[in-house]
């Protein structure tokens, strides 16, 4: 999980997963939609590859390279226990704000008070 992590920590590389959840991609087309040079995507394709985020397809000449579904369901999984966590803290955030705006409505809703008229001075 630790490399996973570190393979998608560099923004390029983040980028490059976005880009191949569409379709699957070979190298040049990587590098000429990040505007990157092919050397560059060709480092970051391997890092990906390397973590098991990505597989290779070989189709004459070019790379083929596509997502590999199992290493983002391992993350969604990790992540579903913190998930979980803020999700119990944001009903009880949305549980609080409830009360504080009720206690808004009935504080405008109940009468308001006057204080009696100053005296005004003549001159």
């Amino acid at each position: 999980m630790l490399e996973v992590f570190r393979a998608l920590a560099e923004p390029s590389r983040l980028q490059i997963v976005d880009l191949l959840c569409g379709e699957p991609l070979p190298v040049g087309s990587v590098a000429e939609r990040l505007g990157i040079r092919q050397p560059q995507a060709s480092k970051h394709l391997r890092a990906l590859t390397d973590a098991g985020l990505l597989e290779v397809r070989h189709d004459a000449q070019r790379r083929i390279y596509a997502l590999r579904g199992q290493p983002f369901r391992d993350l969604d999984m990790w992540l579903s226990r913190y998930r979980t966590l803020f999700e119990e803290q944001f009903e009880k955030l949305d549980s609080l704000l409830e009360e504080l705006k009720l206690e808004e409505r009935k504080k405008s809703q109940s009468p308001k008070k006057r204080l009696p008229a100053k005296p005004r001075l003549r001159s």
